[in-house]
Formats: C-alpha cells, structure tokens, sequence
C-alpha cells in the first residue's frame, strides 16, 4: 500500500498542476486530460470532484474494494471444465451458442473468448495487419519521451552503448551517456537527469529490452502485468511506459542514431578523444548544445507538459529494488554479498523479517524495512558509517546542460551524514 499512496500523491501533484494551467487558460481540457493520461471525461470528473471535495475528491476509491461485477470464480471454473471435457477443439462462437442453449450460460461471448484464453484452452488469433500512417509529433514538450541505447564503435577499438533520452515534440536530446553496456542502471541514470534537470514527463516510449519489459518470447508481445525494475519505478512515478513492436515504431530514435554515429565519431576523433569519462564531458558540454541548435524542431504549440518533481528522494525510486529474509544472524544476502544489519534500539532483531534491498545506479546500497532505511552499504558490502561518511552523487551521470527545476532532496546516505 505504500507505493499504491506514492502513486496517488504524483498523479495529485499532476492534477492540481494542469487543473491550475486550464483555469488559467493556458490549456484545453483534452490537452490537460492527454498530458495526465486520461481521458477528457475523466478530467472533468476529477475536476467536478475536486471543486466540491478538495483533495479527497481525488483519492482512488478503487483501492481495497473488490470489483462488484466480478464473475464468480465457480461459475468460471464450471465454464471452462465442459469446454475442456465435452467440447475440446470448438470454436468459441460454436461452443458459446450451445452453452447458452442446452447448459443455462448467461454470460457474454467476449466474457466466453477471455476466460478461455486465460485458461490455456483456446489461442489467440493472429491480429491482421492493420494500414499505417506516420505518427505526428505530440504537440508539447514533456508529452512523450524516447529512451534507447546503441552500441557502436565511437572510439577507434572501443565499443560503447550511448543510451539517449529525447523529446518526441522537438527532438531535443536531454540525456546522453556512454556505458560499457544499456540495462537497468543506465535507464535510471538517464531517467534521473531528465526529472531533476526538466521535470516529470508524461510518457516514455521504448524498445521491448528486457531491462524494460517482460516477454514470453523473443520478439513476441509484452506482458504488461510483471514489472520490470524500469517499468516499476515509472509506474511510481506516474509515467506510462509504451512498447514498440518495430524499428520502424521507433523512427524518431533510429534517425537520430543514425545522425549520432555519424557525426560524433568524427567530432570524438577530431577533440583527440579516446577514453569514456572523457567523452562524456564531451558530451554534455559541447555536443549536446550544438545538437540541439542544428536538430532541435520547434514545438506546435507553445509551453510544456514537464511538472517540477517535489516528491519523494528520485534515488529511492530509480533503483533496483528486491525482498530478502534475514537471516538468524541478521545478515541479508544479495548478489554474493553478505550485509550485515547493526543493533537497532528501536527493535531487539530482525530476524526472519522480510525487507527491501535498494542497489543504486553508483553500486551502493541500502536495507529497507518499510518505508525506514536500516543501514547503507558500500558496493562490496561493507557498512557505511553514519559518522563522517562524505555524501558521494548516487548518479555518476554528468550534469546537464540546464540548471535543476529543484534541488534534490537529501537521500538515505545524506540523512545518515547529517545524523552524524
């Protein structure tokens, strides 16, 4: 239920932040329901609700109360036992019609179709390929967001992955860095930069990597209900995340790669540049801004969907996250380390008791046992010591180019130093 509040507060933050830019006319109400992600009538509604009711109006009220038009779970069992013991290999509109006539089924054919495919009972048939147009450009900036990485020779006999985040409305790069290899902590570090630096965005549109989804097969659909740790902070933070099932989806993205390995090769090997720390200053402080002069397309229409982030430390949601059970010794076991939890006054031990492992983007990391950060670790597992620790950036991201929206508050180990 914490992430569940967590999620709530972002999409009030979001809200209250449109509903202020609508009455000030600054916004339609269907461009104010698109940047939040909903539609026009639920916009309206939240904001009839918010009128009469302040923020409580905008609580979900879904929360902890089971759907009142749920099929029973024995109805369903019943239905899908004669499909598979009287009627195996019928087509789902044959066997609809006779459980309809000679078995009482009253439910819907649709209901019928999914309930069957969920049981494992009948396949999914193949989509037909539908007529494709090119997509417009969102009209504000903040709307949707590209994140992907290529790996190239940028230095003569290194090969790097470049991961960019870019703007769908101007093609503006607001994030560039080149990692031995793309995943999970190169996604956060990019991530990380465009929030502090930009604001909140609405979307992030991506390839199916298995750092940001969960598929059955190579190349097939993307399972939308087991989270990646990518697509659990997003979901966090408020921001959807879309799947691109082509290169051709992402076009926006592979033409700037294609712009990138051709122009800053040259401008690497012209700047006498050979190792990576150096090209990513390069990077940020000279590239970037001729990029955006050259490439940069002015926006359709004038101001942004960006929302200054004000909530929760953005390191304790843009890292990985995993549940372990201490053990009788109170140590805690993850990926080879043994980290060790110190005497606590507030409790006698922690045995057996299920808490969360944080691993940040610079190889740290933290015990959690809700929302309370037990200790901080170093990337080999020694404990870091609240006393006289130096607060070391948990991003190793260069700095943008553009000065924050906010300063980021205090994270685990700042709080550790200060207490100190």
């Amino acid at each position: 239920m914490i992430w569940a509040h967590v999620r709530q507060e972002v999409r009030q933050m979001r809200f209250e932040e449109l509903y202020g830019r609508r009455h000030r006319r600054e916004l339609t109400m269907a461009e104010a329901a698109e940047i939040l992600g909903v539609t026009e009538r639920t916009f309206r509604r939240w904001s009839g609700r918010y009128d009469t009711e302040g923020t409580e109006g905008l609580q979900d009220r879904r929360i902890g109360r089971p759907s009142g038009r749920a099929v029973p779970v024995d109805e369903a069992l019943r239905m899908v036992t004669l499909y598979e013991t009287r009627y195996t290999g019928w087509t789902v509109k044959h066997f609809h019609e006779r459980w309809q006539a000679e078995h009482g089924g009253t439910r819907s054919y649709t209901w019928t179709k999914k309930t069957l495919q969920a049981a494992g009972q009948v396949v999914r048939a193949p989509r037909r390929g539908a007529h494709r147009k090119k997509r417009p450009r969102k009209p504000l900036p903040g709307m949707m967001l590209h994140q992907d990485g290529s790996t190239h020779e940028w230095v003569p006999g290194c090969q790097w992955d470049l991961i960019v985040t870019l703007d769908d409305t101007t093609s503006d790069l607001y994030s560039a860095v080149f990692v031995e290899e793309e995943g999970t902590m190169s996604s956060f570090q990019g991530l990380r930069e465009v929030i502090e630096t930009r604001g909140l965005f609405s979307s992030l549109y991506t390839d199916r990597g298995s750092h940001y989804w969960y598929t059955a097969e190579a190349g097939g659909k993307v399972d939308q209900t087991r989270l990646t740790q990518v697509h659990r902070s997003l979901q966090q933070l408020g921001v959807r995340l879309i799947p691109a099932y082509s290169p051709e989806a992402r076009g926006r993205s592979e033409r700037a790669f294609r712009t990138l390995q051709d122009r800053l090769p040259k401008e690497l090997a012209l700047a006498g540049i050979t190792e990576r720390a150096a090209a990513n200053r390069y990077l940020t402080e000279q590239f970037l801004p001729q990029y955006t002069d050259r490439f940069m397309v002015p926006a359709t229409e004038p101001g942004t969907a960006f929302i200054p982030w004000v909530g929760t430390t953005l390191a304790e949601i843009l890292c990985v996250q995993d549940e372990r059970v201490l053990a009788k010794d109170n140590t805690v076991r993850y990926q080879g380390l043994s980290l060790q939890i110190p005497q606590d006054p507030h409790r006698f031990h922690y045995v057996k008791v299920t808490v969360r492992v944080h691993e940040y983007p610079d190889g740290t990391l933290a015990v959690f046992h809700g929302p309370r950060c037990l200790a901080g670790y170093h990337a080999d597992g020694r404990l870091i010591e609240p006393e006289g620790e130096a607060r070391s950036q948990k991003d190793a991201t260069p700095r943008s180019r553009h000065r924050p929206i906010v300063d980021p508050r205090p994270t685990v180990r700042d709080s550790m130093s200060a207490h100190g």
